[in-house]
């Protein structure tokens, strides 16, 4: 077993324990403080500005999990340009961060972020810091939730079983090799934000079971699973695969102010998100020209059997 330690800050610390512990190749987790400059402060002592940080200690199997899927399942959960603020949490104990006595990690974990980063907009509000003054909390902190099921959490703690889509597994081809490759339609559509026309794609009325790719980085983006017949005219479905793999841009073209849905690592222009889907939910209205739809049988030869049990279970 290659056992390792990492010390993650990410609001209120209930609601980060429960998710996280849930993720295979967790061994344990425990709640406390760290990085206040003295140790055992009480939970008083914190609220009123100690200046500690409530960390989760997550221990894990390096050969079950890397650091790099578990940060990814970190960043997931927490809002990584707030500062000082989680959920309806507020408070520099509430900050994010990263920490470890080791160097080699926390070297690791600012790679990380930075390959993370390059897929946003604007700076992460993350410290990562060596690891000081680590104390553990209450015992009445510790797997608050499962002691108080209906107790605050920040977190839904069912993000712990979507599938999650490592980065690291996609990457953009070149604007030259994306012209070679992809049709005139699909280039136009992912690169320069056009639109296919209304009910021309045969994407929009396909149920088969399976997944819908990025065209252009091969990422996958929706599930057979969340698709909808819809009378607009193009592919609709009430969610991404997973909630990271998406971005939304304000989009004010043609006299309109619509919510623009893009790829998380090609960044292609896919179509846009609307309030108006099944049941409450949303109705992501996506240009059949940006995917690419790998069937159920597929799947695995395609490089995405990581995904066949999630989309055979739903």
């Amino acid at each position: 077993m290659n056992q390792q330690t990492i010390y993650l800050g990410g609001g209120c610390f209930w609601g980060l324990q429960g998710y996280i512990k849930q993720i295979k190749g967790v061994l344990s987790t425990e709640v406390g403080y760290a990085n206040g400059g003295f140790l055992n402060p009480s939970y008083e002592d914190v609220c009123h500005d100690s200046g500690h940080v409530e960390a989760l200690k997550v221990t894990f199997d390096g050969d079950q999990i890397s650091l790099s899927i578990l940060l990814q399942y970190f960043l997931r959960a927490i809002d990584p340009f707030s500062l000082n603020k989680q959920g309806g949490d507020r408070g520099i104990q509430y900050r994010t961060g990263i920490y470890s006595d080791r160097l080699d990690l926390l070297q690791e974990a600012e790679t990380i972020l930075d390959k993370a980063q390059t897929f946003e907009n604007q700076p992460f509000a993350i410290e990562v810091l060596p690891l000081q003054d680590y104390s553990s909390a209450e015992d009445y902190h510790q797997d608050y939730l499962d002691k108080n099921p209906g107790g605050y959490c920040h977190i839904p703690l069912g993000l712990a079983s979507e599938p999650l889509i490592d980065f690291n597994l996609y990457q953009r081809p070149s604007d030259e090799e994306l012209q070679a490759t992809l049709s005139p339609e699909s280039y136009h559509i992912t690169q320069e934000a056009g639109t296919d026309a209304p009910f021309s794609h045969p994407y929009t009325d396909l149920f088969e079971r399976g997944i819908y790719v990025d065209i252009t980085t091969g990422e996958p983006l929706f599930s057979s699973h969340d698709k909808f017949a819809c009378s607009c005219g193009w592919p609709s479905f009430s969610r991404p695969i997973a909630k990271e793999v998406v971005r939304y841009y304000q989009d004010r073209s043609h006299g309109m102010v619509r919510t623009e849905v893009r790829s998380r690592i090609g960044k292609a222009h896919l179509g846009h998100v609307f309030d108006d889907g099944p049941n409450g939910s949303y109705r992501f209205c996506i240009d059949g020209s940006a995917l690419r739809f790998i069937s159920l049988a597929d799947m695995e030869k395609a490089g995405y059997g990581y995904l066949v049990n999630y989309i055979n279970n739903r």
